[in-house]
């Protein structure tokens, strides 16, 4: 494998390991066991001195907020270590159809493929291990206590992530992680070949822009689970996140801090419109850096991105908690705009025609809630609600508490619409009609209350239950996981449920999605025990420019970082 060897394991306690500064104390839990592990201060606890970065403190930058000031272990027990209530009847069938996904290359698992739908007569890609789509297949077993599985998949990606990559005669950017990948069995040569997909072979030949986000948060979380720190910190995965980082923080033409992103590049993966700055690849970037902070070394090398990760935060912070939350407020205010406004002192700063706002809007908008809009360029907003974009905000702590709390609100207020008999609505409202045939192309997979038009998606229950368990709401979740268990086993683990309720089986949703029944499993383990939720939850980082009003210009004369913090 061109000389790529995978780090050996080794006890933790480098300068460089993840963070203490986040990890739930345990006091209020049942006695549980905890790895043997030594630590010592990390990225979170130094000071900025420390880090020679001329910024003001970053503390507790990568610990979780939690309710009622538990504090999350770092160490993650077995799932079959606890048992606080009689287990759902489907959770073993959940288990077992899981594990008959798992993917070997010479007999080791790296993987689970998309689907293992039998009575599909079109395979297409759903025999592949997504990036995108293992991520809640790898939370579910290293929950479970099964990490191997989780680190073979990580040192795969890595080495596929070092592949030329060309589609057609134009090369990728170095840092592109896969999409997907295959592995080819020769049983004659008793060989495994891996093939990799970097959206030479997509649906509308889209690189995927969220697979390295998801890398460098997976990363992250198996380390949480682990207590391991020796993968983060091997010179490989060192190599790759700083690859990952050069491919998103150069610096070009853009003058927002937001990542400007294709149609496609991400879950949303056909045309639907999101091409400019998609909320859902901006909170995964703003978690990625934060996951990326807390595991970059701080050598010759690490040290420059740590300082352009900590500068970028803020602007980006500050650039989506101001230009792309919604509420009842910030809606008036954008309903009196002024147009054509000129110079610093500008409140419409993209020049946003107020009749360009749709009518549904106003009907949707509760008193009570708000949200972070799908998407914010020069004369357009997109207002519609996008699922994933939002709870991993809440995750990431992108949204402020006031603005996590707002929005499950927002979905408690708008339950039928967001919910319906299904969770959750991947995106709304659905778009039909003329508009339809504009936006999509008329893709047919993407008619009206389908797949990613207004489609409801099993798999993003687990990050709905992992943002209400942050913001102390786990009843929300609850009530989801309930609508689910009534139909997921029943109806073989859909990809995805079609119309305004999420009352029927896609139309063309394969049977046994792998990340429907996976999102099922972390979900409930996560309500199970809450101290999981710190693999994939970051508290807010104090040092942050607190929300700010419209009108407040953030051109300011001479404006310079200290002043954002």
């Amino acid at each position: 494998m061109n000389g790529f060897k995978e780090p050996g394991m080794r006890k933790v306690g480098s300068y460089s390991s993840m963070a203490d500064g986040d990890d739930l104390d345990l006091s209020r839990l049942p006695d549980r066991p905890k790895l043997p592990i030594e630590r010592q201060r990390s990225c979170d606890e130094r000071s900025m001195n420390e880090l020679s970065i001329n910024v003001r403190g970053l503390e507790s930058f990568d610990s979780l907020y939690s309710p009622g000031g538990m504090r999350s272990g770092f160490s993650t027990p077995a799932s079959t270590a606890r048992n606080p209530f009689e287990p759902h009847p489907i959770i073993a069938e959940a288990w077992e159809a899981l594990r008959r996904s798992i993917v070997y290359f010479k007999g080791e698992p790296v993987g689970t493929i998309a689907a293992y739908d039998h009575a599909s007569e079109e395979v297409l890609n759903y025999d592949q291990v997504f990036v995108r789509d293992f991520v809640p297949s790898a939370l579910a077993f290293l929950m479970n206590g099964e990490p191997e599985m989780v680190k073979n998949f990580l040192l795969k990606t890595l080495y596929l992530q070092g592949w030329e990559k060309r589609i057609d005669r134009f090369k990728l950017g170095e840092g592109v992680m896969p999409a997907s990948f295959k592995v080819l069995h020769d049983p004659v040569r008793k060989t495994d070949t891996l093939v990799a997909d970097f959206g030479e072979s997509a649906i509308g030949r889209v690189a995927p822009v969220d697979s390295g986000f998801w890398w460098i948060i997976l990363l992250r979380a198996y380390t949480k689970s682990t207590g391991d720190s020796s993968l983060a910190e091997s010179p490989e995965c060192q190599k790759g996140i700083r690859l990952i980082l050069t491919l998103c923080l150069s610096e070009g033409f853009d003058t927002f801090p937001t990542l400007l992103c294709a149609d496609g590049c991400s879950m949303i993966d056909r045309r639907m419109g999101i091409y400019g700055y998609p909320i859902e690849i901006q909170a995964l970037f703003f978690m990625a850096l934060r996951c990326a902070l807390t595991m970059l070394k701080h050598d010759s090398e690490g040290k420059e991105f740590v300082e352009r990760i900590v500068k970028r935060l803020h602007a980006l912070s500050y650039h989506m908690r101001t230009y792309f939350w919604l509420d009842f407020q910030q809606l008036n205010d954008i309903y009196r705009y002024k147009t054509e406004e000129y110079s610093h002192t500008a409140v419409n700063k993209f020049n946003v025609i107020p009749d360009s706002i749709p009518d549904w809007v106003f009907d949707f908008m509760p008193t009570r809630g708000g949200y972070f809009i799908g998407n914010v360029s020069p004369a357009r907003m997109d207002f519609r609600w996008f699922a994933l974009g939002n709870c991993v905000a809440i995750l990431s702590s992108l949204a402020t508490p006031e603005q996590s709390m707002a929005v499950m609100d927002l979905i408690e207020e708008r339950w039928e619409e967001l919910v319906g008999e299904m969770p959750l609505k991947v995106t709304y409202p659905a778009i039909e009609s003329h508009e339809w045939r504009i936006v999509t192309g008329c893709d047919p997979k993407n008619t009206r209350w389908s797949y990613h038009n207004g489609g409801s998606w099993p798999v993003l229950l687990w990050l709905l239950t992992a943002a209400c368990i942050k913001t102390g709401r786990p009843q929300i979740a609850r009530r989801a996981i309930e609508l689910a268990e009534s139909r997921l086993l029943k109806d073989s683990w859909p990809e995805y449920y079609d119309g305004k309720l999420g009352r029927y089986i896609g139309k063309q949703a394969r049977k046994f999605q792998t990340w429907s029944i996976a999102g099922y499993l972390v979900s409930k383990m996560m309500l199970e025990d809450p101290s999981h939720l710190g693999m994939v939850s970051l508290e807010e980082d104090k040092a942050m420019k607190p929300l700010i009003k419209r009108s407040a210009s953030w051109t300011c004369p001479e404006i310079s970082l200290d002043m954002i913090l």
